[in-house]
């Protein structure tokens, strides 16, 4: 949503990209104004995923607030479990793969410091509310999407009432 926000040149998606050339976290105003826009659209009436958001305890409970207000609740939280060098590794690889100039060295080790501040927090908001289940994230894009969809569905089934 913030790539997609900047690349459409959007007032908002300019102030992001002011801290995301930099390697910073988007300031959480702009980043719940740009998901609530996105969350507003019909495709996410039924339900959506979200990836990468929230990434502050500001933003997890701006959520709360706005899925509150629209009568939803956020039903499964999921943290792939990975190890540093292997995270690293995987960044840079997208660095090269998808041209992107944010993903340097210096950039990567800055936003891994910033998640084990700011971000890390959340599993135990999310583990606190009961929605939080961990996935292990080694293996290949395969093998984690099959345990990925393994939670999910089961959490489905568990709405349906199956």
């Amino acid at each position: 949503m913030l790539r997609d926000a900047k690349k459409r040149g959007t007032e908002l998606g300019k102030l992001a990209s002011l801290h995301m050339d930099h390697g910073q976290l988007v300031p959480d105003p702009i980043v719940v104004q740009i998901v609530g826009e996105r969350l507003d659209r019909s495709d996410c009436q039924r339900g959506c995923l979200l990836d990468g958001f929230p990434r502050t305890i500001g933003q997890a409970k701006a959520l709360d607030d706005y899925l509150h207000q629209q009568n939803k609740d956020l039903d499964l939280v999921l943290t792939l479990d990975v190890n540093q060098e292997e995270l690293f590794r995987r960044l840079l690889d997208r660095s090269v793969k998808e041209g992107r100039v944010d993903d340097t060295p210096e950039t990567i080790r800055k936003r891994m410091r910033i998640y084990q501040e700011r971000t890390s927090p959340l599993l135990d908001y999310y583990q606190e509310k009961g929605i939080l289940r961990n996935v292990d994230g080694m293996g290949t894009p395969a093998e984690v999407f099959t345990r990925i969809k393994a939670i999910v569905d089961g959490v489905g089934k568990d709405l349906r009432g199956d």
